[in-house]
């Protein structure tokens, strides 16, 4: 893990984050604040993932609905850090080995790529140094091998994100309290979800610029518990 300053991590050193200059409409948050609607104008792998399946958003707004991006600003509420607590394992090794190719190749039967295609998609989304994120209580720790870094966080709110398909996603947002140098100031975490619920794998969005790093639309790196191996992780890729 290269040790940057703050400034410069969420590009090289954690997850390799390209933060675009662009800045979001919406302004900070408290906690337990909403915010006004940041549009997205890129594809995100929210936003192409559900795309890839068809619904009638004519129905009523039930977990499949909000899963998939469709929701009323009054349905999204604060989140605790509680609920991403636990032992994470980052998704891209797996994509690197293989191990994640039936995956691709199922997308590949549902979608409009081919297997080689979505593969490339999901190297530039889950690509990053950190293989390994611990939240236990206030404390995220960052590993890159034998490295780490480490800091407290506290809510700042969320964000509506807005993408260009129609649908929506929430971001979770965390401001740094204290922590090691190189503790990025920010952390945004997306599961498809808006309401406190554990989530059972997430992507995660780390930086110093809270508003740009709500424009980073393509790379998304992805966390599973580190208790599955490859194998179960491909699988729940593919029932999800």
């Amino acid at each position: 893990m290269q040790m940057m300053s703050r400034k410069s991590l969420g590009m090289l050193a954690f997850g390799s984050l390209a933060l675009l200059a662009a800045q979001a409409q919406g302004s900070g948050n408290v906690e337990g604040a909403g915010s006004s609607t940041v549009k997205v104008t890129e594809p995100t792998e929210s936003q192409h993932s559900h795309s890839e399946h068809s619904h009638d958003h004519g129905h009523s707004h039930d977990h499949d609905d909000i899963h998939n991006g469709y929701f009323e600003d009054s349905q999204v509420k604060a989140r605790p850090l509680s609920n991403w607590a636990g032992d994470w394992q980052s998704v891209y090794p797996y994509l690197k080995d293989g191990t994640l190719d039936p995956v691709m190749a199922h997308k590949a039967e549902h979608g409009d790529k081919s297997a080689q295609e979505y593969r490339e998609y999901y190297e530039a989304g889950y690509r990053t140094d950190v293989d390994r994120i611990v939240i236990e209580g206030a404390t995220v720790t960052f590993h890159d091998g034998n490295e780490q870094v480490e800091g407290q966080y506290t809510a700042d709110g969320y964000e509506i994100l807005t993408y260009a398909a129609g649908n929506r996603g929430v971001r979770y947002i965390f401001e740094l309290t204290r922590g090691d140098d190189d503790a990025p100031q920010f952390i945004q975490f997306s599961d498809h979800g808006i309401s406190p619920a554990r989530a059972d794998h997430y992507h995660l969005y780390w930086g110093d610029d809270r508003e740009a790093l709500l424009q980073e639309v393509t790379n998304w790196p992805t966390y599973y518990p580190s208790a599955l191996n490859g194998e179960q992780i491909a699988h729940e890729m593919v029932v999800h």
